[in-house]
């Protein structure tokens, strides 16, 4: 079970616990009314869910954006394909994992999702060098792990434990990309 899971299942039952309470005191016929701590359990459970919420979209974002530069690298150096997919597979397994699939959605009916602009997509801009192709990636993939790593304190538990592998990884794909290759 989640933390996500068990606070809900915490909050659940100190609300049923408190309705019954109150429900075997009240004398009224009306509709039972939530106490103050039911209130306040659960304005608590939504404040704590939108910030994972968010969290997990910042994660995921910042997945994301390395993903993109990854793709704009192998576009723009194809060269550099052996190198560096194997990095951007992770990268995409990284997006997965942190709640978004990297691919694109499919409709009700199952068919592709059609673009929703038909201009050309606009990626990272990618250096004409190679080497300073790498060096950029690398630098992406430092600020990516830097970013799930700021993360690490405001997540639950199962969450941060995700968040430090990718930060790890992030950290070893900058070594592999700048550091790696000399080896």
């Amino acid at each position: 079970m989640t933390t996500t899971g068990r606070r809900a299942l915490l909050v659940a039952g100190a609300s049923a616990a408190a309705a019954a309470l109150t429900g075997c005191t009240s004398d009224d016929a009306g509709p039972p009314r939530p106490s103050a701590a039911e209130r306040a359990a659960a304005r608590e459970a939504e404040r704590v869910a939108r910030a994972e919420a968010a969290l997990r979209r910042r994660a995921v974002t910042a997945s994301r954006t390395l993903l993109e530069r990854y793709d704009a690298t192998l576009a723009a150096h194809p060269a550099l394909h052996a190198r560096v997919a194997p990095l951007r597979a992770s990268v995409a397994a990284h997006v997965r994992a942190l709640g978004e699939d990297p691919r694109p959605t499919a409709t009700p009916d199952g068919a592709p999702a059609a673009p929703v602009t038909t201009a050309p997509p606009t990626g990272p801009a990618v250096p004409a060098d190679p080497k300073a192709a790498l060096r950029e990636l690398a630098g992406a993939a430092r600020t990516a792990s830097a970013a799930h790593t700021a993360e690490l304190l405001a997540a639950p538990p199962e969450y941060a434990r995700l968040l430090a592998s990718v930060a790890a990884s992030g950290a070893a794909h900058a070594y592999l990309l700048t550091e790696g290759a000399r080896a």
